[in-house]
């Protein structure tokens, strides 16, 4: 069970709840369309009935995500459902237990009152120690770690000082005690609020028209001119997509990231070097040898397992397919999974592609992928009772798999 956030409408003021994997708000009652952004972290607040105490707000960092990890033998993964405390300052809980999941929380704002202690540790700090990833917990040397499909917040626990002791705000229970009372607490509280929620209307740049997407997608369609846009900052950017024509018209659409890439650390220009380096049992050609590397992963979050399988193959097979500019009607799945994500999935993907792992495994650390391009690329799919099967490929993904990867 995921975090529910209550938001005000900003056209007409109504309540809404959303989950904390939507980006996309919409109001069921002006129909006004957004997307939501954060400089950094989305900063939830935890309801409280104190109303007549000064608060203070402790950060939590809330982690929801795939950490996959090399460790000298084989690539492991494990999923991740943390909230842990981002300050030092003895007494404090080191996590919010069930809270967040039990009630209803709200953005922070510049209007909170209050005061909000400094989020102080290092996020990746906190995930490595939760996720138990240290050399001595792997086993081996820890090669390469990435985490991939995150929803990373921050949720403040509300608290206030009285008699030298800090009471919990919702329970209005004491705990821990505090020599100095509120004036040791003053250092480590900051002086002016961190970044806010701001809404962005999905307006497409290029021709006016309202953009389309489900509540927890990442890019953005426009039906009018058949544009994609995923947002960069406060505005969005345009993306170069390309959906493979097919004579299905009741196929579904799954999109793909494809990320050319030139690698260093292994020298891999080529499709051609990636499969010599990797040892794949393909035959070369002089074609081989032009074509620049390219690695894809799933756009959309699904079962550790399955993106690295998906990943495999559709890097390994490298295939060309006949474009369509025009974006159907239906079908199309939407894309969950940023491409930010999928650059940090790179060298899991070469390391899961090697078949001699020698080539490629002791030079994880220094290895450093140069971006080129990347493309969204939409894939047919054809639907049975269980599985989504690409026909033209071999591939096939289960379809509750792909309804419990909403959820990560």
């Amino acid at each position: 069970m995921g975090l529910v956030i209550e938001q005000e409408c900003p056209q007409c003021g109504a309540s809404i709840k959303l989950s904390e994997t939507d980006h996309i708000f919409t109001c069921p009652y002006c129909d006004v369309m957004s997307y939501l952004h954060t400089p950094s972290y989305f900063r939830y607040l935890l309801p409280h009935k104190a109303l007549d105490k000064d608060i203070i707000y402790v950060p939590y960092l809330r982690f929801k995500g795939i950490v996959f990890f090399c460790d000298g033998i084989k690539i492991k993964h494990r999923i991740i459902d943390i909230t842990q405390t981002g300050v030092r300052f003895k007494g404090i809980p080191i996590s919010l237990g069930l809270r967040p999941q039990a009630m209803t929380a709200r953005f922070a704002t510049d209007e909170t009152h209050g005061s909000f202690m400094r989020f102080s540790l290092r996020a990746t700090d906190i995930l490595a120690r939760a996720s138990k990833l240290t050399q001595e917990s792997a086993g081996n040397k820890l090669l390469h770690r990435a985490f991939i499909g995150e929803t990373m917040s921050i949720i403040y626990l509300p608290v206030y000082v009285e008699r030298d002791r800090i009471f919990d705000a919702i329970l209005k229970r004491p705990i821990t005690g505090i020599k100095g009372g509120r004036d040791t607490i003053e250092p480590v509280l900051i002086k002016r609020f961190p970044e806010t929620v701001t809404f962005i209307p999905t307006i497409c740049p290029r021709c006016g028209w309202t953009m389309s997407g489900e509540k927890d997608s990442v890019v953005l369609l426009c039906d009018n001119c058949g544009n994609a846009w995923e947002p960069q900052g406060t505005r969005f950017v345009q993306l170069e997509k390309v959906i493979a024509s097919n004579k299905n018209n009741n196929s579904v659409y799954l999109p793909f990231w494809k990320i050319t890439a030139k690698t260093k650390g292994v020298n891999i220009k080529s499709f051609a070097d990636f499969v010599r380096i990797t040892n794949q049992p393909i035959i070369l050609n002089e074609e081989h040898e032009t074509i620049d590397m390219s690695y894809w992963c799933p756009a959309f979050k699904i079962r550790p397992k399955m993106f690295l399988n998906l990943s495999k193959q559709l890097t390994v097979m490298q295939n060309f397919f006949e474009n369509t500019d025009s974006i159907p009607e239906k079908g199309l799945y939407p894309v969950t999974l940023p491409s930010s994500e999928a650059f940090q999935s790179l060298k899991i993907i070469l390391a899961a592609s090697a078949i001699t792992k020698r080539n490629v495994y002791p030079y994880l650390p220094k290895i450093n992928l140069n971006i080129k391009k990347k493309k969204l690329v939409f894939l047919p799919f054809r639907e049975t009772r269980n599985d989504m099967i690409q026909d033209d490929l071999g591939l096939s993904v289960n379809r509750q798999s792909l309804e419990l990867g909403r959820g990560l």
